[in-house]
C-alpha cells in the first residue's frame, strides 16, 4: 500500500473498507449539532448513521474521481481528506480531524501538502467550510486562501488558492 509521509509526522494512506468503522467515528465527532439533539440516543445515532451514509453517497456521485485518504500520526487514524483532481483545479472535497488533533498544525499541514500539489500542476486550490466555522475560515485565510464571492451556498463559504504561477496569468 503507497503511503505518503508529509511534515509534522503526519502519514497519508489510501482509505479501505476496513476505515468504515474510524470513518463513522470521525463523522460523528463532527457533527456537535446532531449531538446536542435532546432526544434517545439510538435516535441520534440512526441520524448520525444516515447523515454518514448520505453524505459518502453524495460524494460519491458529486465526485467520482475524488481520492480518499485516512491520515495517520505514528501509525494511527487521526483525520481524512478526499480531494478531486478531476476538474480545472484541486478541489479538496472533506477534510477532518478528530477534536484532539484539532488546532496543533496539522490541518495546516495537510492544507501545505495540497498547496504544494496544486503549484506543481499550475491550478487553484479550492476548499469549502460551514459559513459559521470561523477556526477553518481563519486559518484558510491566513494560508491565503480567498473568498470566491460565487459560492453557491447559504450555510458554506467557498475559497480558493491561485499559486503564483497562475495568479499573474493573463487570458488577454
Amino acid at each position: 500500500m503507497q503511503a505518503f509521509n508529509l511534515p509534522n509526522g503526519l502519514n497519508l494512506r489510501f482509505a479501505e473498507g476496513k476505515d468504515q468503522s474510524f470513518l463513522h467515528s470521525l463523522y460523528r465527532s463532527t457533527r456537535h449539532d446532531l449531538l446536542l439533539m435532546h432526544q434517545d440516543a439510538e435516535l441520534v445515532d440512526a441520524i448520525i448513521a444516515m447523515q454518514f451514509e448520505a453524505q459518502t453517497q453524495g460524494y460519491a456521485q458529486q465526485f467520482p474521481e475524488a481520492i480518499y485518504w485516512i491520515v495517520e500520526l505514528n501509525n494511527k487514524c487521526i483525520g481524512k481528506v478526499a480531494v478531486d483532481f478531476s476538474s480545472d483545479c484541486v478541489h479538496i472535497v472533506d477534510l477532518a480531524l478528530l477534536p484532539q488533533y484539532q488546532n496543533q498544525g496539522y490541518g495546516q499541514s495537510l492544507i501545505s501538502a495540497l498547496k504544494d500539489a496544486a503549484k506543481k500542476v499550475a491550478t487553484p486550490l479550492l476548499i469549502s467550510t460551514a459559513k459559521d466555522n470561523t477556526r477553518a475560515l481563519f486559518l484558510y485565510k491566513k494560508m491565503g486562501f480567498i473568498l470566491d464571492d460565487s459560492s453557491p451556498s447559504a450555510l458554506y463559504q467557498r475559497l480558493i488558492w491561485y499559486p503564483e504561477s497562475i495568479k499573474s496569468y493573463s487570458f488577454a
